[in-house]
């Protein structure tokens, strides 16, 4: 007779069930490793990680603002008429206007908006012209976040709360179509290209953001520190001669025809500003806002500061020549060893001169339209995190600029407040320069 085997079951207890769930997520959560993921936030050396998220989500954002968030004409069919007039045959500057006024742009503006005039049916197919300006703010974004990257002065975390929450800059590129935009991307490509050594690409690139818009000069008092500190003055003067020739150029056919009125028209360094547009001066009274007098004390002051800073970035300067150079010979004996260099701070000698620069040249404004938000907006995490506050204090006073510029019209509070918070981020620099050289 065969012997049947008898199996041993085994119940389980509620002692069993309720332990198992609870060593399981431990488990789980000791296995997921919680400081390592959130240094992914916190760890500026895992940026370049962190941006290839933050690009498709921003690609998401702009796909929905664009379906949801109604467009706004302000500006877009002035551009068009402007440009139609340029591509009928005229090219007399004076007479090239639309319903906002004159052509006060240099002419890279003109060919980039005459290209974007036949790309989207002479101006009418809006919606396409927001997909090439959503495309153009993802390239803008991935020049942006690869500075970052090289610098790994900003945490991650820090990019993502300041760039993802922004209404303004969004409603800048996919809502108004602003000339600013192109001239910020040709900005940040030039700056990606002298941090490769690129330097000729990086004028070219530089001048053609001027062509677009002059704002861009900003910059210009750190970058021609650093062309003398790395280049010699010989190379200067080339690259100089570079950057008008590349003016001349796009010039010419407007210079050929009324010389007078495309120089005094796109380099109009005296145009006066309307008091009800301003952001940043609405807390003075409209007859001192238009005052002569009022614009020279506030291009005093910026030359002033400008003056203060320099002594610094030339150091900064220095420094990164010889260190650019002392890489050089170096990279080949690393590269053998296999050995990694860290040049995040090598790259935030180059970077800070020309940001502070910029920004310099913002708090001392004339006037702030709402679209000039984008002339520093990416910069500002960087020169918060250039200060000496605590990243509390940086990321509130980054906040509140964000509120100051989406305040619609400006008051009297939101100016004063916008004035205090570069005012703290001035005095953070100054801080920082007096204190030390170390960069982190």
């Amino acid at each position: 007779m065969a012997s049947t085997r008898r199996e041993k079951r085994v119940v389980p207890t509620k002692n069993t069930l309720t332990k198992s769930p609870l060593m399981w997520i431990k488990k789980g959560v000791s296995s997921l490793n919680l400081p390592y993921l959130l240094s992914y936030l916190t760890d500026p050396r895992k940026i370049a990680f962190v941006a290839v998220i933050f690009v498709i989500l921003e690609i998401v954002l702009n796909i929905v603002v664009i379906h949801h968030v109604p467009y706004t004409e302000i500006d877009w069919r002035a551009y068009m008429q402007e440009v139609e007039g340029f591509l009928n045959g005229t090219w007399d500057y004076s007479k090239l206007k639309g319903d906002t006024g004159p052509l006060v742009y240099p002419a890279g503006f003109v060919y980039a908006y005459s290209l974007l005039y036949y790309i989207t049916s002479h101006g009418e197919d809006i919606r396409l012209a927001q997909y090439i300006f959503a495309l153009l703010y993802v390239v803008l974004l991935i020049q942006v976040l690869r500075i970052y990257a090289k610098t790994k002065k900003v945490p991650p975390y820090v990019l993502i709360l300041i760039f993802c929450t922004s209404y303004r800059v969004h409603s800048i590129f996919v809502l108004r179509l602003f000339n600013d935009s192109l001239a910020m991307i040709f900005l940040f490509a030039s700056l990606n290209a002298f941090l490769d050594e690129r330097w000729y690409l990086g004028s070219i690139n530089f001048s053609l953001a001027v062509s677009i818009k002059m704002n861009i000069l900003l910059f210009a008092p750190a970058l021609f520190i650093a062309y003398l500190c790395n280049l010699g003055v010989i190379k200067t003067i080339i690259h100089l001669t570079i950057c008008a020739s590349i003016q001349l150029i796009l010039g010419l056919p407007f210079l050929v025809t009324n010389p007078y009125a495309y120089i005094v028209g796109a380099f109009n360094f005296g145009r006066v500003f309307e008091y009800k547009w301003t952001v940043n001066w609405r807390i003075i009274p409209e007859e001192i806002f238009l005052k002569s007098s009022f614009h020279l004390a506030l291009l005093g002051l910026h030359l002033a500061a400008i003056v203060y800073f320099i002594p610094t970035w030339m150091t900064y300067m220095k420094c990164y020549a010889k260190l650019k150079a002392v890489g050089r010979e170096l990279k080949p004996q690393m590269k053998s060893n296999n050995a990694e260099v860290n040049m995040s701070s090598v790259s935030q000698l180059f970077v800070s001169p020309l940001f502070i620069a910029n920004f310099l040249g913002i708090v001392f404004s004339r006037s702030l339209h709402y679209q000039f938000y984008l002339w520093y907006y990416h910069t500002l995490p960087y020169i918060a995190w250039s200060t000496h506050y605590m990243p509390v204090t940086r990321i509130v006073i980054l906040g509140l600029i964000e509120l100051c510029w989406n305040v619609y019209p400006s008051t009297v509070w939101s100016s004063a407040t916008l004035h205090g918070c570069h005012l703290m981020l001035l005095y953070g620099l100054y801080r920082n320069k007096v204190k030390n050289t170390k960069f982190d």
